[in-house]
């Protein structure tokens, strides 16, 4: 349903309300953007995996290649506020159609370039749609309660890193078979594309705020659909604050990880193609357990204190430093010590995340949703483009590893200070987003017009 008027409050009938209501269809929606999840990842994280080529094809530096990660980054940082309007304003199904149109387009335009200065531009211009997950996140929110987000987030977050491995297998195995890094290019562009036409005739509006239980027994369902103080109210809450701040740091060693790691096996540990496959996969294969496993113990906590993913989160940030930086000290001749230590790594690594998005929306609003989960992407994406170039100017400057182990440490030490502090004021934020979703059951969700 989209309904361009600013500020108004929509009805949604009980009969239309029905189609919405717990049934096989969600878990559907949920396979759909899983899909759309692990395409769009493997698109956009096999460029670490191809850094060999891509870099020898331009003669690149480690600064140019820290540049070409770091413009993607800076794009969809620009383009998340907008996104995330457009998704708490209209139909967030037909927006994340048109952003899986856009990765396809964009990706086949990388592929077509040859030139340094264009494929810089072309690859800038696949972070229009990396922006897109705030409503896909807002959407699934509006599928499942509170008490089982966690793990559905970390079902679908499992994608990062398949698709990070898919990608790996794309980029080491299937190029050199197909004719190259951009022949595979154009293979992801054109999935884009499938999926695209999938989520636009095979997924269903939902209304927002519908799987609160607050909301549950309301038969007519009013929505508001965007108020601007409602957004400013929203952010300005604590733990937001707290979870922003965090998200800026915690961003520094995923993609320091995602764009240096290959080049540090190979160019540093001396591993050849081959030994980088078998040694990451299962390394790959455990990061997307730690989702799961991180989205799992936080619902399990959350039930038994309102602190619960919280503490989580700082449990795997913490554990995450110092299994990498035993991994990374680890001499070059001890492969299997420095595996089982990225072993260990990658459990607590991802543990946060599907954390960190359901304790967003444990703490606001329906109808802005989308629009405070963008702002904390923007803030991830300014700390996320810095990360490659900076990176890059700290490895030409020094070398590779001690770029890699000092960003990443110092970020996820900083996380667990600031995880520190929002575990002081999460519960009372939680328990202010219940009662005014109470006063709104109770009200027949008297919500406030307030103009646009």
């Amino acid at each position: 349903m989209i309904d361009g008027h600013p500020g108004r409050i929509l009805l949604q009938t009980a009969a239309e309300a029905s189609v919405n209501k717990p049934s096989r269809y969600r878990w559907f929606v949920v396979a759909v953007f899983f899909f759309f999840m692990l395409l769009h990842q493997t698109d956009q994280l096999m460029i670490g995996s191809m850094q060999v080529p891509v870099m020898d094809e331009f003669r690149l530096s480690d600064t140019q290649w820290g540049l070409v990660n770091t413009g993607a980054l800076l794009v969809a940082m620009v383009l998340y506020p907008v996104w995330g309007y457009l998704y708490d304003r209209y139909a967030r199904s037909r927006l994340l159609a048109l952003a899986s149109f856009i990765w396809g387009a964009t990706t086949w335009l990388s592929a077509v370039v040859r030139t340094y200065p264009a494929f810089l531009a072309t690859r800038a211009s696949t972070g229009i749609d990396n922006s897109s997950y705030p409503g896909l996140y807002s959407l699934v929110a509006d599928y499942f309660p509170p008490s089982i987000r966690g793990r559905v987030y970390g079902l679908l977050q499992l994608a990062q890193p398949l698709g990070y491995l898919l990608g790996m297998i794309l980029a080491l195995m299937v190029a050199p078979l197909i004719g190259g890094w951009r022949a595979v290019f154009y293979l992801t562009g054109s999935l884009g594309l499938v999926i695209a036409a999938v989520i636009f005739f095979g997924v269903r509006e939902v209304p927002r705020g519908r799987a609160e239980p607050e909301l549950e027994g309301v038969e007519e369902l009013r929505q508001f659909r965007f108020s601007w103080a409602e957004a400013r109210q929203a952010v300005q809450k604590r733990t937001l604050l707290f979870l922003f701040a965090q998200g800026f740091a915690g961003v520094f060693p995923w993609n320091v990880i995602t764009f240096f790691f290959f080049g540090y096996l190979i160019r540093v540990r001396g591993y050849d193609d081959s030994s980088v496959l078998f040694t990451m996969a299962p390394v790959i294969l455990i990061l997307a357990a730690g989702y799961l496993v991180g989205g799992a113990l936080g619902d399990f906590l959350f039930k038994r204190t309102l602190r619960g993913r919280v503490i989580i989160s700082s449990t795997g940030v913490l554990l995450g430093a110092v299994f990498l930086f035993l991994a990374m000290r680890t001499p070059v001749e001890e492969r299997t010590t420095f595996f089982l230590f990225m072993c260990l790594t990658a459990i607590f690594m991802p543990m946060s995340s599907a954390n960190v998005i359901a304790t967003i929306y444990d703490v606001t609003l329906p109808e802005v949703r989308s629009t405070t989960m963008a702002i904390e992407y923007l803030v991830e994406n300014s700390g996320a483009a810095l990360a490659p170039l900076l990176t890059g100017i700290i490895a030409d400057a020094l070398d590779l590893q001690t770029a890699i182990l000092s960003i990443s440490i110092t970020a996820w030490l900083l996380c667990f200070v600031i995880y520190l502090g929002a575990l002081t004021v999460v519960g009372a934020d939680i328990r202010s987003l219940r009662a005014e979703l109470r006063r709104r059951a109770e009200g027949q969700l008297s919500v406030r017009q307030v103009p646009s």
